[in-house]
């Protein structure tokens, strides 16, 4: 039996985002049970602990305590998911987390904006104190099976090739914009089968 999949959307973005790559994957797994929760950004002025917090509480509801899961995070999802991760011990029952197009290194295009009016975004920035945490608590990340999915290309998460977790595989997609990771069909293939592997 699956464990449920849990989507994690972007800024700007809500689960609807998640519609080719939902299909994608029950054409192949018909019993796959998935749980795409909208996290409210508020154009980025939603901190990600805030954001984080609210999806251990959404988690919780949905699945109890002990469920186990896999966990997908599409760009700004990816880093709420790995705060979820570290610091709501959601490492204890992941077994599989994927990044796609994530800024867990930072991005240089969060770099001016101030932390008084957009606190999710400025959380991405190259060097935040959130990903200062993190990283130094990269340890907790060990006993899941983690892999990044990325585009050399892209501007969004910039530069793309830092979109990776501190573990794991890394891979890039054949795509050039950081939307074309979530839409163009090879993308949504190659997200699939590693969701999917056994």
């Amino acid at each position: 039996m699956s464990r449920p999949l849990v989507l994690l959307h972007g800024l700007w973005d809500t689960p609807r985002l998640f519609r080719r790559l939902e299909e994608e994957l029950l054409r192949r797994s018909p019993q796959l049970e998935m749980f795409a929760p909208h996290l409210p950004h508020r154009f980025g002025a939603v901190p990600i602990r805030e954001l984080a917090a609210r999806l251990a509480d959404l988690i919780e509801a949905r699945f109890g305590q002990v469920t186990p899961l896999d966990l997908f995070g599409f760009s700004m999802g990816g880093l709420i998911g790995r705060t979820w991760l570290q610091e709501h011990r959601g490492c204890r029952r992941t077994r599989r987390f994927v990044c796609l197009g994530s800024p867990q290194n930072g991005t240089l295009t969060a770099q001016l904006v101030p932390r008084e009016l957009l606190a999710g975004i400025a959380d991405m920035k190259i060097g935040s104190v959130l990903l200062r945490e993190l990283q130094r608590d990269q340890a907790l990340l060990e006993p899941v099976e983690c892999h990044s999915l990325f585009t050399p290309t892209d501007i969004t998460v910039f530069p793309g090739w830092r979109a990776v977790l501190p573990l794991g595989s890394r891979r890039p997609l054949p795509v050039l914009t950081h939307r074309q990771l979530i839409m163009d069909p090879r993308a949504v293939r190659a997200v699939a089968d590693v969701l999917l592997a056994p």
